[in-house]
């Protein structure tokens, strides 16, 4: 450049001009070959480490060379020239300074992403692992879950499932054994035949009235154990004539209809009477009431009549406290969110601090060479190096432009 420069000049000038720009014709040759050396690669990832680690380093260089000469041509006219080399050297410490706060600040950066990395991926790891695990583990877990649930005080279910279960198949058994005889009384008094609404209906009506009957066997055993003697005469009467209906109705059409089994097992013409039928009907009313309501009746009734009704199942005051249920344990999945979040908090929580890290390395750089165009123009820096923070720098930002850069008097 200062070559060219000459050109421009007249000949009588030209030798002065020269010995004038002597300090400075070195420049543009190292500034060529600064920036030949760092944009010019023969690989890309080499070209990327000159570019990310020398590039600013070299500008900086190159633009503190540049104030440094200029200012060596501002010395006979300042007043302050013993100040002014103060400032020249203390600017090219802040530059290696902030040289190496560049490069430091690029490895703290680095180092946090990894970090960050690192713990994103231990928490999807950790995720990952826990699902597999629960997926191994889920047929064991709901197995001892619902061992634990049975044992433990609560509502029988399983009594009150097999209470709807044979009222349901002594239902179905009923209406097998009655439809012809209901068919028979229906035709005689409409005079048409049974209909699939016909057997519906009378499916229905048994499974209401078998399930009515063991209601009345809880009432009655209530009233055992309560002591209530008023009460459990009626109840006596009560299932007295339930009994009789139920033996009447349902049990002597299902002996009538194995008694011709009994007769081929016996290898006899049978003729039951109905006193025999009755008596069997009766029995075998007892029987079956019996066992179905000491194996489950007793304890899934009051479950139903408290569905029906709508009402709590309130345990008798005899039993005493029952054992306080177990503390569900939270979901598996509980756990790793919760880090999740912590995790997420923490990151909007840093992320201050991670643009600083990127922003600071250049910065220290920026305002290094900012420094020494500043002591060419007004001979005073405007910024501190290092910045411990982002916010100093925008403070110093905020306060450049009301600062008055006056002259200094000279004495005269």
């Amino acid at each position: 450049m200062p070559d060219r420069f000459t050109t421009l000049v007249p000949e009588p000038w030209r030798s002065l001009v020269e010995f004038v720009l002597i300090p400075l014709s070195w420049i543009p040759d190292m500034q060529q070959s600064l920036l030949s050396f760092v944009l010019v690669s023969s690989s890309g990832w080499t070209a990327a480490a000159y570019f990310l680690f020398l590039l600013f380093p070299v500008l900086l260089w190159i633009s503190a060379v540049w104030c440094t000469q200029l200012s060596l041509y501002t010395l006979p006219f300042r007043s302050g020239r013993v100040d002014l080399v103060k400032l020249v050297l203390l600017a090219w410490w802040d530059a290696a300074l902030a040289v190496w706060m560049y490069w430091v600040g690029l490895g703290r950066f680095t180092a946090v992403i990894v970090g960050w990395a690192l713990t994103l991926a231990r928490l999807a790891l950790r995720l990952v692992a826990e699902t597999v695990r629960q997926v191994v583990m889920l047929p064991f877990t709901m197995t001892g879950r619902m061992t634990q649930s049975y044992f433990q005080p609560g509502v029988p279910w399983i009594a009150f499932l097999l209470l709807v279960f044979w009222c349901l198949l002594e239902a179905t058994i009923f209406t097998y054994t009655l439809l012809p005889t209901v068919t028979e009384v229906l035709a005689g008094i409409v005079g048409a035949e049974a209909s699939p609404s016909t057997t519906t209906g009378l499916f229905i009506f048994l499974t209401l009235l078998i399930m009515g009957s063991f209601a009345c066997l809880q009432t009655f055993a209530d009233a055992i154990t309560h002591r209530q003697y008023k009460f459990l005469v009626q109840m006596i009467v009560i299932e007295v004539f339930v009994m009789t209906f139920e033996v009447m109705f349902l049990y002597r059409e299902l002996v009538d209809a194995i008694t011709p089994w009994i007769a081929q097992q016996t290898g006899e013409r049978f003729q039951p009477g109905l006193v025999f039928t009755l008596t069997l009907a009766t029995f075998g009313w007892v029987g079956v009431r019996g066992m179905t309501w000491f194996l489950f009746g007793q304890y899934g009734t009051p479950p139903l009549l408290a569905f029906i009704s709508r009402q709590p199942l309130v345990k008798p005051e005899a039993e005493g406290p029952t054992l306080a249920p177990a503390t569900q344990k939270p979901a598996w999945w509980h756990a790793p969110v919760e880090d999740f979040k912590r995790e997420v908090g923490w990151l909007h929580e840093k992320g201050d601090e991670l643009m600083e890290y990127l922003m600071l390395p250049v910065l220290h750089v920026a305002a290094a060479a900012l420094n020494f165009a500043m002591i060419l123009v007004a001979a005073r820096p405007v910024f501190s190096i290092p910045f411990k923070s982002l916010k100093e720098v925008l403070e110093a930002r905020e306060l450049l432009p009301t600062m008055r850069w006056q002259p200094k008097k000279v004495a005269s």
